[in-house]
């Protein structure tokens, strides 16, 4: 699809690239779902994701502010997911800051608001997969789950009191669920 065809503006498309929480799909701009908790949860993981990177390296955790552009069907498309993880040597061959990352991602996390359809969560997983992101988390704040789709076809729905795992796109990541739904402790 092109811009002309969506109706929408080169301004309003480079607006879109560098704004947070809106998405370029299907020739349209796409608000983000977003809740207090929502944030507070993706932000919560991406600081264990974070810190687990800091302590061992091998890959670049990016916040909901990076979008992907790698979609070959629809080439101007770009997600934003929550969060996102990249293993060093897959980002060696790119330029410097490409604004938008043209690869997938390693492992994508998506943090469900209450006002997110699961007929829209189900689409965005298949197309994170059919593009070639491996590991997709869809973490769902009021059921304290964490649903896991990988490329394979596989998927693991685990609850609070499970443990978690980088996978392949985060060597020897562990983590309590629980930790994704901590709250930060009160200072006396």
């Amino acid at each position: 699809m092109t811009l002309q065809q969506s109706n929408i503006s080169d301004e309003q498309l480079h607006h879109a690239r560098e704004t947070g929480g809106v998405e370029f799909v299907n020739g349209q701009i796409v608000e983000k779902p977003v809740s207090k908790e929502s944030s507070r949860i993706a932000a919560r993981i991406i600081y264990l994701l974070q810190r687990h990177v800091e302590e061992r390296g091998g890959a670049e955790v990016y916040g909901a502010d990076l979008g992907y552009q790698c979609f070959p069907e629809e080439p101007l498309r770009f997600r934003k997911p929550d969060g996102s993880v990249v293993r060093s040597e897959r980002l060696a061959d790119l330029e410097p800051d490409p604004g938008l990352m043209p690869i997938p991602a390693d492992l994508v996390v998506e943090v469900l608001s209450p006002n997110e359809f699961a007929y829209d969560v189900g689409k965005k997983v298949e197309e994170y997969l059919a593009n070639g992101f491996n590991l997709v988390w869809i973490v769902q704040p009021n059921t304290r789950t964490v649903t896991i789709h990988r490329a394979d076809g596989s998927v693991t729905k685990l609850h609070e009191s499970g443990e978690i795992t980088g996978e392949t796109a985060l060597h020897n990541f562990r983590c309590k669920l629980a930790e994704f739904f901590a709250l930060a402790p009160a200072v006396p």
